[in-house]
């Protein structure tokens, strides 16, 4: 009897543990993720982080590091899961993170992101 009941436990919690690790994302979002990122540590903008400006090498550290947190809870599931809950405000503060450029305002990480997002989604396919 009690080898059934953990047996019971056992395979009822088996869902929960997929949804833990995070479902394996569609190519063409993992790609847009992967270029969004790349888009961050080559760019020659700063990144605002809870009133501090940072380089964007660190920048995409820091919002790699919350995307595999949150990947491994399920809680990033397209492209715009990852720019909104990993790349938008901090987790601690609330505060939105801001992106400058040269020779631009500073606009909330957000709508930079979304840009280039909107961008890479437009150019051809091969």
């Amino acid at each position: 009897m009690i080898a059934k009941t953990i047996l019971a436990a056992a395979l009822a919690a088996l869902p929960l543990v997929g949804a833990a690790q995070g479902s394996p994302l569609a190519a063409a979002t993992q790609a847009e993720i992967d270029h969004l990122l790349e888009y961050i540590a080559h760019s020659d903008c700063r990144f605002s982080r809870n009133g501090s400006w940072h380089g964007m090498g660190e920048a995409r550290e820091h919002i790699e590091m919350k995307y595999q947190s949150l990947r491994g809870r399920g809680k990033v599931r397209d492209t715009e899961d990852f720019i909104e809950n990993a790349a938008a405000r901090s987790s601690l503060t609330g505060k939105n993170y801001l992106v400058q450029c040269p020779g631009q305002a500073e606009v909330p990480s957000t709508q930079w992101l979304g840009t280039e997002l909107a961008r890479f989604r437009q150019r051809p396919k091969r």
